[in-house]
C-alpha cells in the first residue's frame, strides 16, 4: 500500500482502523462526486427531481453491470438492514400461521429482529438453526473446502421441515465473518418451493458477484462496506418471478390503491418523497474507483494479510481455526479464533486505550473471535501492531 492511496481517505492517522467492515471507509474521490450532487440538488432542486428518474436508472444500470444482473432487478436502499426489512414485510401476507422461516445462528442481530417482528405479525415461526463450529476438521485446504461447503449444506438442510416457506442467511455472517456458500442451497430451494432470501451486507467489494447464478428469490448488499461507496447506499435485487411479491415499506407517490406497479421495486421501494439521492448517484464513482485501483490484486492482497495474522495468532494461541484456510470461507473479513477464556472486553478495551486499535472482539456462543478487516488502506504497520498487542496482553486477559 502506498501512501498516496491512504490519502484518499478522511479517517483519522492516529487510530489503527481495523473495522472496515462495520461501516466502510469512503474515499475523496467518491467523496467528492457524492457532495457535488448534494450542490447540484441545493442549487436547482425543481430541476434536479425533474431529472431523478433517469439519474437513478443510469446510477443502477452501472450498478448492475457491476453485479452481472438487469438494472430492473435492483433497488436502490439505505443499507442492507433496510433491505432484509422490504422483503420481511412484503412476506407478511406470503407467511401464514405456523409457516417457518429457517436461519442459522450466525445472522445479524438487527435482521434477526426483522424477521422475529414481522414472523410475530404473520403468526409464523422464526428457527435459528444451528451450525456448529469448526466446520471442517481436514488439514488440506482443498479437501476442507469441499467438505466444509458439503458439511454445511447438509447440516442445515436437516432444519428444513414440511413447514419451512423461506430460507433466510447472510453470505458473509457479521460475527462469526464466514461466507456461506449459497448456490447449490438456492438452487436446492427453489427445487422444494422454498424461497431464499440472503443479506450480503458485507459481500460487494470483498468478493465478485453474480447475483443471477447465486440464483437467491432476494439479495441484498452494501455498497458503503467493502465497494467505498457514500454511507446509506445499498441495494436490494429481486428474480423478476417473485417481484409481484414487493410491497412499500413506505407508502409514496409509486403506489396506487386501483393498480398494481410493473416496476414495484422503483416505484415501491424508491420512491418515498423528497430525500437525499446523492450518496446512489456517486455510487458509479465507486465503482470506477476500485477499477483504478485493480480490485482484483487489492483484493488478493488484503486476503494474503489476513490470512497471515490469522495464522500468526491461531498457530501462537494454538487455537484451531473455525473454518478451512480459503478464500472460498474468508476474504478482506477474517475471523481470528482467541482461546476460549479470552476476556474479549478486557482485551479490546486495552487495544482501544493502548494502542488505538479498534476492531470488534465477539464471543459467538463460548467461541471468541477478533473480527479482522483489512481493506486497501490497511498497512503492514497496523497489523504487526496488532499481532503484537495480542501477543502482549492476551495473557491478561485470560479467565479462569
Amino acid at each position: 500500500m502506498t501512501q498516496n492511496v491512504r490519502d484518499d481517505f478522511l479517517l483519522r492517522r492516529d487510530w489503527r482502523l481495523l473495522n472496515n467492515g462495520s461501516f466502510g471507509a469512503c474515499p475523496l474521490p467518491v467523496f467528492e462526486v457524492y457532495q457535488r450532487w448534494q450542490r447540484e440538488f441545493e442549487e436547482h432542486p425543481g430541476g434536479f427531481m425533474s431529472r431523478q428518474h433517469d439519474l437513478m436508472t443510469e446510477a443502477r444500470t452501472v450498478l448492475a453491470d457491476y453485479l452481472h444482473t438487469d438494472q430492473s432487478r435492483l433497488a436502490f436502499v439505505t443499507n442492507a438492514t433496510m433491505g432484509v426489512n422490504v422483503v420481511t414485510h412484503s412476506l407478511r401476507s406470503y407467511l401464514q400461521p405456523g409457516d417457518e422461516v429457517l436461519t442459522t445462528n450466525h445472522e445479524y442481530g438487527a435482521c434477526n429482529h426483522a424477521w422475529q417482528f414481522n414472523c410475530g405479525k404473520a403468526g409464523a415461526h422464526y428457527i435459528n438453526y444451528p451450525i456448529s463450529l469448526p466446520l471442517s476438521p481436514s488439514n488440506d485446504p482443498e479437501e476442507a473446502n469441499r467438505l466444509a461447503a458439503e458439511a454445511f449444506l447438509e447440516e442445515f438442510w436437516a432444519g428444513v421441515t414440511p413447514r419451512t416457506r423461506v430460507i433466510y442467511l447472510s453470505h458473509t455472517t457479521s460475527p462469526t465473518a464466514l461466507t456461506f456458500p449459497l448456490e447449490a442451497l438456492c438452487k436446492r430451494a427453489r427445487e422444494a418451493g422454498i424461497l431464499t432470501v440472503i443479506d450480503g451486507a458485507h459481500v460487494p467489494g470483498q468478493r465478485d458477484l453474480f447475483l443471477d447464478d447465486i440464483g437467491a428469490d432476494f439479495y441484498t448488499g452494501n455498497c458503503h462496506k467493502w465497494m467505498n461507496g457514500p454511507k446509506g447506499t445499498a441495494f436490494l435485487h429481486v428474480r423478476p418471478e417473485v417481484q409481484h411479491l414487493i410491497e412499500p415499506l413506505i407508502v409514496g407517490h409509486g403506489w396506487f390503491p386501483d393498480k398494481v406497479s410493473e416496476k414495484p421495486l422503483v416505484d415501491y421501494v424508491e420512491q418515498y418523497g423528497t430525500r437525499d439521492l446523492a450518496g446512489f448517484l456517486a455510487v458509479p464513482a465507486a465503482i470506477e474507483y476500485m477499477a483504478q485501483h485493480d480490485w482484483p490484486a487489492v483484493r488478493a492482497r488484503a486476503y494474503a494479510l489476513a490470512l497471515n495474522v490469522k495464522r500468526t495468532l491461531e498457530e501462537h494461541f494454538d487455537t484451531e481455526s473455525i473454518c478451512p484456510e480459503h478464500f472460498d470461507w474468508f476474504s478482506q473479513l477474517c475471523p481470528v479464533r482467541l482461546p476460549d477464556n479470552t476476556d474479549m472486553g478486557k482485551l479490546g478495551q486495552i487495544l482501544r486505550d493502548q494502542y488505538q486499535i479498534e476492531m470488534p472482539m465477539i464471543t459467538w456462543n463460548s467461541t471468541k473471535i477478533a473480527r479482522l478487516s483489512v481493506q486497501i488502506y490497511t498497512s503492514q504497520e497496523e497489523l504487526d501492531t496488532f499481532v503484537q498487542a495480542v501477543k502482549t496482553h492476551l495473557p491478561d486477559c485470560l479467565e479462569s
